[in-house]
């Protein structure tokens, strides 16, 4: 009987895009664009009791006075939070120099592109250790007078406040951060932001039996599992990773293409045929081998 339910659970989700507006809100994901102001934590609450849901999450802290790209998990979808510990994030930050603008402050910024050693701030939820951190890009916008526009691309976790301070004392005028606006968490970016104000619309609508602009700003939560490597399995499978087996590799259907280069304890996502999202779990084995355990299990989601 429990093997029977555990398939049902499975089959109630269904396919992404043909969800009620009940399921979607019970498994979904806003893009939303954080106003300056309230912290992420007070974002998320009023995202959950506007979705009337019993939880929500958001993905990755931003400050008060930090806007932009902050997904919010609703309901069920929070299970999926730990995938934006391991993404890249976007910044585009103003660099207030405490001097006129050295001419070489361009080279100055490349130096830091790479890997770059960190300690946490005082203010700051983990251990003041000092760590490294990887700054993927890190370029010049605009100049003007004392500011300087740049945009970061880096690893999750990376102090942008300490970030400008080192930089400033590396340009020789000493620097640090002023206005902060994140413009992509993996795999969101602010080509698609959706405001507090259409959130609240898009609500509005659906309790007048419009759904179409909820669908417009709530995605299945499948979304924010776009940039992970991605295993398709068979239902049967899925059956018996909802009573918390592991995915071995006879119930593989199919595999993207990126988890051929993926590496030995990558995190990885699971789906049905019909792309319903099943689990996350690390990549302990070969999805092609004809027997074994390939994906060892993290967080079930049926």
């Amino acid at each position: 009987m429990a093997e029977q339910g555990a398939l049902t659970m499975a089959e109630l989700r269904g396919p992404p895009g043909e969800r009620s507006v009940e399921e979607l809100l019970s498994f979904g994901v806003v893009n939303l664009d954080k106003p300056p102001g309230p912290s992420a934590h007070q974002v998320s609450a009023w995202a959950r009791d506007l979705a009337d849901v019993d939880r929500a999450a958001h993905a990755g802290t931003l400050d008060p006075k930090v806007t932009g790209c902050l997904p919010i998990l609703l309901g069920d979808a929070t299970r999926l939070a730990q995938v934006f510990l391991e993404g890249t994030k976007e910044y585009v930050a103003v660099l207030e120099l405490h001097g006129p603008a050295p001419a070489d402050l361009e080279a100055v910024l490349a130096e830091f592109e790479g890997e770059i050693y960190q300690k946490p701030p005082r203010k700051s939820a983990v251990a003041r250790r000092l760590r490294t951190r990887t700054i993927h890009e890190l370029d010049l916008l605009e100049v003007r007078d004392r500011q300087a526009l740049v945009r970061i691309r880096c690893e999750s976790g990376t102090y942008v406040r300490k970030l400008c301070h080192d930089l400033g004392l590396a340009a020789g005028t000493g620097a640090h951060m002023g206005a902060l606006r994140r413009t992509a968490t993996d795999p969101f970016d602010d080509s698609d932001l959706v405001s507090t104000a259409d959130l609240t619309d898009a609500m509005a609508f659906a309790r007048e039996g419009d759904e179409a602009p909820l669908r417009e700003v709530v995605a299945p939560a499948e979304r924010a599992l776009r940039h992970l490597p991605g295993l398709t399995i068979a239902f049967s499978a899925a059956e018996q990773v909802a009573e918390g087996a592991p995915v071995y590799a006879p119930g593989i259907v199919d595999a993207d293409e990126s988890v051929a280069s993926a590496q030995t304890d990558a995190l990885v996502a699971c789906f049905t045929p019909d792309g319903a999202a099943v689990c996350l779990g690390r990549l302990v084995g070969d999805p092609t081998a004809d027997a074994g355990e390939v994906v060892s299990l993290e967080r079930v989601l049926v």
